[in-house]
């Protein structure tokens, strides 16, 4: 099949091989970890699947909202031999300065309506994209925001241990404002 042909099946809505092929994993958790000791108390913690890492990323950020120290603890458990630089803490304090609901978006339920407040249990659904396995080694995944109205990324790395860690996310940007912060509302 050409280039040529694969695009128009692309336009047309009809589903490609690479459509056909893409994974999606869900995650509920009762709770959310407040802890590094929680999260890797987590049968997800064992990052043997990108999605796990994926999931404890979202959960990460969530503490990262409540409490910076605790927060970055389990972001550099989860980038494992690459821990946060200054210019990545840099970067979340700045996004954190606009809301502490950004990553409370991604769960299941959590709109701007609710204040982003999902209901327990906690609920993520991550889809690999059209190009999730591109570069070997790395996985690019992707998930839906209640504020948004496309997926954000997340990209992990694969060790010569097997494990997977957070490489790069693309989670903590800009969604619609809460309805409490939100003056037009």
């Amino acid at each position: 099949m050409s280039i040529f042909d694969r695009l128009k099946k692309v336009t047309s809505g009809a589903p490609t091989e690479a459509a056909a092929a893409v994974q999606k994993k869900t995650f509920t958790f009762p709770t959310l970890p407040e802890s590094l000791e929680e999260m890797q108390a987590l049968p997800e913690a064992t990052l043997e699947d990108p999605f796990q890492t994926a999931a404890l990323t979202v959960c990460a950020l969530c503490a990262y909202a409540a409490d910076k120290c605790i927060g970055t603890k389990m972001l550099n458990w989860l980038r494992g031999p690459r821990p946060l630089s200054p210019h990545d803490l840099s970067f979340l304090n700045d996004r954190f300065r606009e809301g502490h609901y950004v990553p409370f978006s991604y769960f299941t339920g959590a709109t701007p309506e609710n204040d982003y407040t999902p209901k327990p249990p906690f609920t993520l659904t991550f889809e690999e994209g059209l190009y999730a396995d591109m570069n070997p080694g790395y996985k690019k995944l992707r998930i839906r925001s209640g504020g948004a109205d496309s997926p954000r990324e997340i990209v992990l790395r694969q060790t010569a241990g097997q494990k997977w860690y957070l490489w790069d996310q693309f989670l903590m940007v800009g969604i619609r404002q809460a309805k409490s912060e939100n003056p037009w509302a």
